[in-house]
């Protein structure tokens, strides 16, 4: 819920406020790409996905599988907040994944 997820947000981020998904990479860049691996771990508000589910009039499926894909995009290395290149990047890739997947807005 959102009081959990402020909770975590602030102690491992420094940031005192909710979110709706908090993602924590569990290596750095080195692993061997045909090796199997752990990501990290996806910390997702339930109570804040169903708030922007309404907000964007889409199910609450598409927004936790939204949610779902960015944060996996995050343990991916993906980035969107370090050039507009990026950001279009992994975008374009979100949309893309939830379109294959048949929960476009």
């Amino acid at each position: 819920d959102n009081e959990e997820i402020h909770r975590i947000n602030s102690e491992q981020r420094g940031i005192d406020r909710a979110t709706d998904v908090l993602s924590f990479p569990m290596f750095d860049d080195d692993f061997d790409d045909g090796e199997y691996c752990i990501l990290g771990d996806i910390v997702i508000s339930a109570e804040r996905a169903d708030e922007q589910a309404k907000e964007y009039q889409h199910s609450f499926e598409r927004e936790i599988a939204f949610l779902t894909v960015h944060s996996v995009l995050h343990l991916l290395g993906y980035d969107h907040e370090t050039s507009p290149e990026d950001e279009a990047d992994m975008f374009g890739r979100q949309e893309k994944i939830l379109t294959i997947m048949k929960l476009t807005r």
